[in-house]
């Protein structure tokens, strides 16, 4: 038997050197269904929401999705790799308040905040991923339980040092102006305002995608998310895999708390909770298994989008925003069939 789209083999001729149809590589795309419905998202608020397609909008749905994205390409490879992060959303929160703390404690540099923050949010990474593969614990068990130390040592580190829920102002300190231009700057093309987070989350899902497909990491991240005894058994290095995909969430919490801390100039202690249930979303929605082995970050990126268009369409659809809960879960488990029955149909022409 050939597969569809696939030509007969002569006799004798390796079945693998087989060229294989571009509809068939096309349903093998893990990102397909999240694609065909970000096209129907758009096409929906495009016939409801005359504000939609103008031209200003498009800055305000991308830097939305930005905001997400910047996050679900390390947790889609993290997915990929078959495990989850519940800590993510508050580690966002943490390191822009170990980064403005620091900064206005020591009088420093804002600068040596930021590069403290990064230090300690890293090793709240490696902290997850230490655990888990030490201790055999699920990642459910393992970030959930990171996920309430740092909610409550970000409020009782707050109150503690600022004696209220909120950092202390840091604007009108040394190196904030250099750090809010990296971190939380805006450039205009026309009447298109973009924000710098647009660039940060283009860089990293184009790194985590050359990871994904150029990459022996990458391979790596497949094999144990598809199977880590199957993987360890043929050599390849689980601990450290999974411990590398930990700290790359880590680097883009770190990312994202820069941002929350330089585009405001305070920080509110109780921020991010519930956001990693968003970024997992967003990586659910572009294609990645809940069970590994399975995903991109292309996808996770198409899924942010999705997100960034909805919660910003409705906004111009002038609906009540009590309602985006409802669309986003209702996005999630369409675009899980759709990415069911796509993968379904690559398996049945293989």
């Amino acid at each position: 038997m050939t597969a569809p789209g696939s030509t007969a083999a002569p006799d004798g001729a390796d079945e693998r050197l087989l060229r294989t149809s571009p509809l068939r590589k096309l349903l093998g795309r893990p990102e397909l269904g999240s694609v065909v419905g970000a096209v129907a998202v758009f096409v929906f608020f495009a016939l409801v929401a005359d504000s939609f397609l103008q031209t200003s909008s498009i800055g305000t749905v991308l830097y939305a999705a930005s905001t997400i994205g910047i996050m679900a390409a390390p947790v889609a490879l993290l997915m990929i790799g078959g495990e989850f992060d519940l800590s993510a959303g508050v580690m966002v929160t943490s390191s822009a308040l170990v980064s403005s703390m620091f900064s206005y404690q020591m009088t420093a540099n804002v600068w040596v905040g930021v590069f403290v923050s990064l230090l300690v949010t890293l090793g709240f990474g490696a902290f997850n991923g230490f655990m888990l593969t030490h201790t055999k614990l699920p990642s459910f068990i393992i970030t959930l339980g990171t996920f309430l130390m740092l909610t409550g040592l970000n409020l009782g580190f707050t109150k503690l040092i600022s004696g209220t829920v909120s950092t202390k102002a840091i604007g009108d300190m040394e190196g904030f102006a250099s750090a809010r231009k990296v971190f939380a700057s805006y450039l205009t093309l026309g009447d298109v305002e973009l924000k710098v987070t647009i660039l940060w989350w283009a860089a990293l899902v184009a790194i985590a995608t050359w990871i994904l497909i150029r990459t022996r990491f990458g391979n790596w991240i497949f094999a144990v998310g598809g199977e880590a005894d199957a993987a360890r058994a043929v050599g390849v290095p689980v601990v450290r895999t999974k411990i590398g995909l930990y700290l790359g969430v880590a680097f883009a919490a770190w990312v994202s708390g820069q941002h929350l801390l330089f585009s405001y100039d305070v920080v509110q202690s109780g921020e991010g909770v519930g956001n990693e249930l968003t970024y997992i979303i967003a990586a659910v929605i572009g294609g990645c298994l809940i069970t590994g082995g399975y995903g991109s970050a292309i996808g996770a990126a198409v899924g942010a989008i999705i997100f960034g268009m909805t919660s910003k369409g409705i906004v111009y659809a002038e609906w009540d925003p009590d309602w985006f809960k409802f669309f986003l879960g209702a996005m999630l488990l369409l675009a899980t069939l759709l990415n069911a029955w796509v993968r379904k149909r690559a398996e049945a022409t293989t």
